[in-house]
């Protein structure tokens, strides 16, 4: 058996045509979807980056690992202790990847993300680990270079391997070659972000917000600011097209699979360690929620032993990944994983989700959110300096880009959303190996990681008043600094 698994950095689903976008975006993925089985309730446990893919790699949630931001010390595991064997084989503690190593999988990365985050705990397993050296920096073709021989090289040499590689053109600045041009131009945008809502926007605050987008080495095109309709075009054109040129790199993969004869012996995954908010909650291009849209995540299986053409609707984690695929070669799930196997989804198209999801966020805000029925509740601890209530609640099924909080209109299902939240918590502090909710102390050394520095408060304020929004600037400091307007 051979399972290649892609993962496609700020890849959301709704953007891709097998989820039902109106833009040709994933020709080569959409024909994926076709042939296999597809997930619309999938999401992220942990988001971003680093946190996402610990709970990934770990199969376990980072109220478990300790690994919630992406600087200080909660971007760390937490260490196991006095109980720490000589090493992880065949004991508890042992990465789904290393299982797949002892079942015979020769395991190998293409990806800079291990170097980039300073995660060197997410290559337990890996035999082999190629950094592609750009620091994410990397373009589609840096990347299916790499694959590509990698395919030709190793490809037909294995019987059995696995081979995770990742992509990164979606993430900002969006690096897409000029010369690939867009082929958005003439393709209007989603038409939810009208222009009231992009006025209010403008009225507000935060990182990543209509006035205060991504910048850097970007893709020609993209507006300084969201002031109108025609910039959020320009701005989505850009994302599109990212998705676009990887897809097209995907097909080179996928057709070189083929030339080796192998394509038919190879499970495909196409997914994503996090979203990507455009608009939704004033953030652009940035991944730094707990909601629908930065937590949930394609999936996409296809190959052999996969039902082909089957929809799953059920809620899952990407924790849930590891023990299926596990399973899947023989293996036994760990106890100690929180992930749970959802293989007769993959393999007869049966129903095997949970109840719920909680997710979680505290690299950019502090937040819990609890996904549940056509709901998603999200409690803010910790604002990251954007215009948050502490509650939001959206009937994502109706509202999927989260434009009206029922929160005060619907108390009952207010009320239901924060007891599951609140069992949950309880239920993972009590299975921790720590009493201490790292979200926690994430507040208490300072707030997420990003919102330090540059983004600090007081730093922002002065940002905010040297734009004369002097207005935004008082409401923020307000949140912050009450006393200061008592007086």
């Amino acid at each position: 058996m051979k399972i290649l698994y892609i993962d496609v950095d700020s890849l959301r689903p709704d953007h891709l045509g097998c989820y039902g976008y109106h833009r040709e975006t994933s020709p080569h993925i959409d024909s994926l979807a076709e042939r296999g089985v597809r997930f619309t309730n999938y999401y992220a446990s942990d988001a971003p980056c680093a946190p996402s893919r610990t709970a990934l790699f770990s199969s376990r949630f980072g109220i478990h690992t300790g690994v919630v931001n992406h600087g200080g010390l909660q971007a760390d595991p937490r260490p196991v202790g006095a109980d720490r064997p000589f090493n992880y084989h065949h004991t508890e503690h042992q990465a789904w990847v290393d299982t797949l190593r002892f079942k015979g999988f020769h395991t190998a990365m293409i990806s800079p993300f291990a170097g980039r985050h300073a995660a060197w705990h997410i290559l337990q397993g890996f035999l082999e680990v190629h950094d592609t050296g750009k620091h994410a920096g990397e373009t589609a073709g840096d990347v299916s270079k790499e694959a590509l021989r990698w395919i030709k090289e190793r490809g037909t040499e294995k019987e059995n391997w696995f081979l995770y590689l990742n992509f990164w053109d979606p993430h900002t600045p969006y690096r897409t070659p000029v010369e690939y041009g867009n082929p958005f131009e003439n393709d209007p945008a989603p038409e939810w972000l009208t222009e009231e809502i992009i006025a209010r926007h403008r009225d507000s605050y935060g990182p990543m917000s209509a006035r205060d987008l991504p910048r850097g080495d970007q893709w020609p095109g993209l507006p300084e600011e969201i002031a109108c309709r025609e910039d959020f075009k320009k701005w989505i054109d850009g994302y599109d097209t990212a998705i676009r040129h990887v897809d097209d790199h995907i097909g080179e993969i996928l057709h070189a699979l083929e030339e080796q004869g192998i394509l038919d012996d190879t499970i495909v995954i196409v997914s994503a360690d996090h979203g990507e908010n455009q608009g939704e909650l004033n953030v652009y291009g940035d991944h730094q929620t707990a909601d629908h849209i930065t937590s949930r995540i394609p999936c996409i299986v296809a190959g052999p032993g996969i039902k082909q053409g089957h929809v799953d609707d059920d809620f899952h984690y990407q924790i849930d990944f590891g023990p299926t695929f596990t399973e899947l070669v023989g293996g036994k799930p760990s106890k100690k994983w929180d992930g749970e196997s959802f293989l007769p989804a993959l393999t007869n198209g049966e129903s095997s989700g949970r109840p719920y999801l909680v997710v979680s966020q505290s690299a950019w805000s502090c937040q819990r959110a609890v996904r549940f029925d056509n709901w998603i509740l999200i409690r803010t601890y910790h604002d990251g300096l954007k215009e948050f209530p502490d509650l939001m609640l959206f009937d994502v099924e109706n509202d999927p880009h989260e434009t009206k909080n029922l929160a005060d209109e619907r108390p009952e299902i207010l009320a239901k959303g924060l007891r599951l939240l609140d069992e949950w918590v309880a239920e993972q502090l009590k299975t921790s190996d720590s009493p201490t909710d790292p979200m926690w102390s994430v507040i208490h050394e300072g707030g997420p990681f990003h919102t330090r520095g540059d983004f600090a408060l007081d730093s922002y304020l002065d940002k905010l008043r040297k734009q004369d929004r002097h207005a935004a600037a008082d409401r923020l400091e307000r949140r912050y600094r009450p006393e200061k307007f008592d007086e």
